[in-house]
């Protein structure tokens, strides 16, 4: 019986990306490593929203958007490809830590959870508040911050 995939097999998985016509416009299917790359891009200091991921890797395969879907699960995987190779050693990882949410709230389902986004973000000297009642934890004024991908 064979081994589960790694986070890092599951990111080098060789899949084409693909150009989906729907009823909003051709879709985009895209590649994890092109996610991971375009997430290697982000500069320390600074971050990208999914949205921003989303768009740009739209526009350069000329979609009109990326599943949203499929991108948000290859976010996952590099960022846990990222936790794998540093357990390794490795020094230049995917800086996931510094994507957030659309609205610069951060993401739970990172490895480490949220805590371990905070620490990192906090090193990188981002600010993190409450939102408002028990709402998830972001990023104070994360427009300011955000990468021109």
């Amino acid at each position: 019986m064979r081994a589960r995939k790694t986070s890092r097999e599951k990111l080098e998985t060789v899949q084409e990306r693909r150009l989906i016509d729907t009823p909003k416009g051709k879709m985009l299917i895209p590649k994890p490593l092109d996610v991971d790359a375009l997430m290697r891009t982000i500069p320390r200091g600074e971050l990208a929203t999914v949205a921003q991921i989303r768009d740009r890797l739209a526009k350069d395969c000329h979609a009109d958007y990326a599943c949203p879907m499929t991108t948000g699960i290859f976010i996952r995987i590099a960022a846990e490809a990222a936790e794998e190779d540093l357990k390794k050693g490795e020094r230049q990882v995917t800086p996931y830590w510094r994507v957030v949410r659309n609205d610069g709230s951060l993401n739970e389902k990172f490895p480490g959870g949220v805590e371990a986004q905070v620490a990192r973000l906090r090193e990188e000297g981002h600010t993190i508040e409450q939102s408002r009642g028990k709402g998830p934890l972001r990023l104070r004024e994360f427009e300011r911050s955000l990468a021109k991908l």
